[in-house]
Formats: C-alpha cells, sequence, structure tokens
C-alpha cells in the first residue's frame, strides 16, 4: 500500500467503520448469540499469543483495553490472559473464560486449528468470538486483521529494490513464520509472488514459533550451506526474526538487506543504523479499536452492519464479517512520517545514545 492510500484508510477507520452486509453463512450470524441485549456493564475476555513480540502487551492490549472503556462509557470490564506461545495453556484459558462468563471473547490464537474445539466451546456457552489478527478456526464471529498476502508482497518488493542489479547476483534466503500461523502461510504466498522468478532463493525456513532464536539457529545453517559470500539478502516474515537473523549475519562478517514486519522499535532502531532494511508498519490502534467495536456490539446483542465491510471464509466458517486494514513499507526514509508521526515512538525512544549518530544523519532530531 502507498502511505497516501494507508493514511486515508487509517484515519477514515479511526473514525468510522464502514458498513456492510450481515453474514447469511457464518452459523454465527452477526449478532451475539444472547438472546438479550445488554448495556455498558459487559465482561469482554482478551487472550492474546505470546509475550516475545513486543506489540502485544505494548500496543494491543492497552488500545484494547482503551477503546472498550471508551465505548462502554468506563463500565465495560476486560478480563486478559497471554498464553505465552501455548496452544494448550490458551484452550485452558478460553475455559476459565467461559467459567467465568465473559460476554464475548476476543482471541489471537497461537494456533488457529488447536483453537477449534474451544471456539465451539464458547459458541454452546452462548459467547461470541471475535478472531484477532489471526483467522482462528471454529464458529467465530467475526474478524480483524491486516491484508496479509499485500504484507508479503511489501515485503518482497522493498527486497527487491534493495537488491537492484543484484537480484540475481547470489542466493536470498526466506525465513518464513510458524506454520501454526495461517497470517505466515499469507506472508510467504505474497512474497513468492513477488520474487519468484527474480531472486534465486537459496535456503527456506518455516521458523517454529516465530522466535528470534530459531531464526538465528537457521541463519547459521543456511550460511554454512550456501557459504556467506553467496547470499545477497534475507526475506525475515518480522523484526524479531530479523534480530537473530541480523546477528547471525554480522559473526558471519555479512551485510545483506533483510526485511521484517511489525515496526518494533528494536527493528526501527536498527533499520536506522542501517542493519535493517526495512520494516512493514501496521498500526495497532485501527486493528485493536476494530476489534473491540466488534466485540462491544455482539456483547451488547448489536448488528456487525455497520462495522465490518469485509467478508472472508476461514476453513471451517463461511463469510464472517471482517474488518481488513492496509499497511505500508517503512524505511529509513519515511521513519518520521509514519511510527513518529503516528505517535507510537518518539525521536527520544528511537534515537538513544547508540543511535544518535544515525539519527542525526536522517534528520530525526
Amino acid at each position: 500500500m502507498r502511505r497516501a492510500a494507508f493514511a486515508v484508510a487509517a484515519g477514515a477507520m479511526a473514525v468510522s467503520l464502514a458498513a456492510c452486509g450481515s453474514a447469511k453463512e457464518s452459523g454465527s450470524g452477526s449478532k451475539s448469540s444472547g438472546s438479550a441485549k445488554k448495556g455498558d456493564a459487559i465482561k469482554i475476555g482478551l487472550l492474546l499469543p505470546e509475550n516475545q513480540t513486543a506489540r502485544y502487551e505494548k500496543f494491543d492490549r492497552p488500545l484494547i483495553e482503551k477503546k472498550v472503556k471508551e465505548l462502554t462509557n468506563g463500565k465495560g470490564q476486560i478480563v486478559y490472559a497471554n498464553a505465552k506461545q501455548d496452544a494448550s495453556t490458551q484452550n485452558q484459558q478460553v475455559d476459565t473464560m467461559i467459567t467465568n462468563k465473559v460476554n464475548v471473547l476476543i482471541v489471537d490464537a497461537v494456533d488457529t486449528a488447536a483453537i477449534k474445539s474451544s471456539v465451539q466451546k464458547a459458541k454452546d456457552a452462548g459467547i461470541p468470538v471475535v478472531a484477532y489478527d489471526r483467522l482462528a478456526e471454529g464458529p467465530i464471529s467475526a474478524y480483524t486483521s491486516f491484508d496479509n498476502e499485500t504484507v508479503g508482497k511489501t515485503q518482497g518488493e522493498a527486497l527487491l529494490k534493495a537488491l537492484g542489479s543484484k537480484a540475481k547476483s547470489g542466493k536470498i534466503v526466506m525465513m518464513n513464520g510458524s506454520i501454526t500461523d495461517p497470517n505466515a502461510a499469507q506472508f510467504k504466498k505474497g512474497a513468492h509472488e513477488v520474487l519468484d522468478g527474480k531472486v534465486n532463493i537459496g535456503k527456506q525456513y518455516d521458523t517454529k514459533d516465530w522466535k528470534p532464536e530459531n531464526a538465528n539457529s537457521n541463519m547459521d545453517a543456511a550460511i554454512s550451506a550456501l557459504g556467506k559470500k553467496n547470499i545477497v539478502g534475507v526475506y525475515s516474515a518480522n523484526d524479531g526474526m530479523a534480530g537473530g537473523i541480523i546477528t547471525a549475519l554480522k559473526a558471519a562478517g555479512i551485510s545483506v538487506p533483510v526485511t521484517g514486519q511489525d515496526a518494533e522499535l528494536a527493528g526501527v532502531q536498527r533499520i536506522v543504523a542501517g542493519e535493517q532494511y526495512m520494516s512493514v508498519y501496521k498500526p495497532y490502534a485501527p486493528e485493536a479499536d476494530a476489534a473491540a467495536e466488534m466485540a462491544v456490539a455482539l456483547a451488547q446483542g448489536k448488528s456487525l452492519d455497520s462495522i465490518a465491510k469485509d467478508k472472508v471464509d476461514s476453513p471451517t466458517t463461511k463469510q464472517v464479517p471482517t474488518v481488513i486494514l492496509p499497511v505500508t513499507a517503512l524505511t529509513k526514509d519515511n521513519i518520521k512520517d509514519t511510527v513518529i508521526k503516528d505517535g507510537v515512538y518518539t525521536v527520544a525512544d528511537i534515537c538513544t545514545s547508540q543511535y544518535k549518530s544515525a539519527c542525526d544523519k536522517l534528520g530525526l532530531k
């Protein structure tokens, strides 16, 4: 997505989410399965997948909590739990939320297939489920995320731009995300659509649990297999893995373009320093706002028609009311116009003493 398109879409999302029709085939409908409408004193369960990626605790959780409070005149309650990358733990957390009689669940699934039976349990208990960021299986009532194939395409296009005439002079390594995350498959698909035939892919990995240390080990293996002189670039599906990859590259004396995603502070700082070429900026506030709006509406027995403008099919559920958000490529050239302008980070956050000289060169003062 171009920055102008992103700015318009994100701005519009912050004000009001566009209308669409209700889900006819989802089995869950576009209203809460509870028959009686509720007031503002609702209880929303929020289940996030892990705490290694900075975004969940720093942005997603507080933004969702803030929006729920705004929408319920301060009366809505968030009951929170983090699965710390354990699918079994998350399933147990759903059971606890059902026991606690939450009115609705927002779930970012550790494993989108493993959560299926728990989503069914929630539905059977009259609790609608909003799938957040990842398309959970089971009878979900709503879903919000970014255009994930566009994320992969954006990463691929940026890598090609960085490689220029050297695109086929050696081999690239593709460090994809976890196979338990359907978003990872979509990122990979989008990247391949751009990269296939234009680069030589030497090694490709599906990185267990998205962990930086696993990406680091995979990168070490790729360097050993391909030879450090033959690697010209690395596709990394997110910033956390990019950190592990760059550590391995530095140890081998290799400096090549590396992609990322999430605009994590450490990733932005690596971009400033010239260690990471780009990230994908996905504004968290519109996604959090969409999830909160849908959850509150479902908890109160209201229609989603004025909120969700899209529909998607999961492997188990058809025509799920959905809010899809755009993304933008983040490089050293637009840090000021994206994460700083939007208030995600301040110059002081980014430009610590270690990065002050690099920031000065970019005009970040």
